[in-house]
């Protein structure tokens, strides 16, 4: 059966390669990455109509701001526009633009709370974890020449505030010890700063988090998580296993035990239950600790009856050793 020459369609395929440029071509103008303000005019169309040439911030908050209901030809319909002489030009302005948008949009997340929350928690974690280990050193080097010589951080602050004649320490060194002990006092005050701070912080910013897991833990979770928004985005079975992630990896290679718990573990809830129980403490307690994240996140509403249903679950799982024991107890009396 033969059938007319004037089917409905495309033209079959003329073997015709793409001449020099097409594909640039077909990028950008069937999908440009700039984005455009709606209207029915296409020559006003692109990000570029009410954006100034020489002034990029004004490009940039079109960039961000603008949206377009299909792509077009944007590039012609700028040298249309006389807002560049050429499409090399526009790319030029179109990179310029996109780069002081994604600029302006980097510097407003991280003035966001939650981003000075986790920076202010990893901040106070290096001042503890310095000023621990420039103590150990402190007390062995004091211990040389010191007969009064302590440990850790409380040594050095005791010895950053000794006055008169027990302030000097014998030998060449005893300056060099004294000024390292006020260092490492000053970094554990810096540290104990911090912490009022986060512990300050963390209820405007999550405060349902905070009152489940404690101002600190709920921090490191942020923290951890990169930010409040990527932790609500978490299931519970990650938000469970992190801080852990060492352990995973090596139980994903073969070598360790899936791990129960991550930094929850300093959570009363699973630290206060028996080994045998811990996963299953574990589970509950990231289970709410995820919802919290969202409600924080998506409401900021306070929700109480979060913290009640926690303990409710945390006593029927610690109930099991008292029915343990029960048993235990009734066959030994058997």
């Amino acid at each position: 059966m033969r059938f007319s020459s004037d089917r409905v369609g495309p033209p079959p395929f003329s073997g015709r390669k793409a001449g020099r440029g097409s594909l640039r071509e077909r990028i950008y103008n069937r999908s440009d990455y700039s984005p455009a303000m709606t209207t029915t005019d296409p020559a006003d169309a692109g990000w570029f109509s009410e954006a100034d040439p020489d002034d990029p911030e004004s490009a940039a908050e079109a960039v961000r701001d603008g949206s377009a209901d299909e792509p077009r030809n944007w590039p012609a319909l700028a040298v249309e526009r006389e807002f560049a002489a050429d499409e090399e030009e526009y790319y030029d302005a179109l990179k310029e633009a996109t780069t002081a948008a994604t600029r302006a949009a980097v510097t407003e997340r991280e003035a966001a709370d939650d981003r000075q929350l986790v920076h202010a928690v990893r901040a106070m974690d290096d001042c503890e974890r310095t000023a621990n280990e420039l103590a150990e050193r402190l007390a062995e080097w004091g211990g040389t020449v010191d007969p009064n010589v302590g440990t850790g951080v409380d040594y050095a602050r005791e010895l950053a505030a000794r006055d008169g004649s027990e302030a000097d320490l014998p030998g060449d060194g005893g300056d060099r010890i004294r000024s390292l002990a006020e260092r490492v006092a000053d970094l554990a005050d810096e540290a104990d700063d911090l912490r009022e701070f986060v512990e300050r912080q963390t209820p405007t910013v999550a405060p349902n988090l905070a009152a489940l897991a404690g101002p600190v833990l709920a921090a490191r979770l942020i923290s951890l998580a990169g930010g409040l928004e990527e932790l609500a985005k978490k299931p519970s079975g990650t938000v469970q296993v992190l801080g852990a992630e060492d352990a995973l990896f090596a139980h994903l290679r073969g070598h360790a035990p899936s791990p129960k718990h991550g930094v929850i573990y300093v959570h009363d809830a699973v630290r206060g239950t028996r080994p045998e129980d811990r996963g299953s403490a574990a589970r509950a307690v990231a289970g709410k600790l995820s919802i919290a994240a969202r409600v924080d996140h998506y409401s900021g509403e306070r929700k109480p009856e979060l913290d009640a249903e926690l303990e409710e679950r945390i006593d029927t799982i610690r109930a099991r050793a008292d029915g343990d024991d029960a048993s235990t107890g009734g066959e030994g009396d058997d």
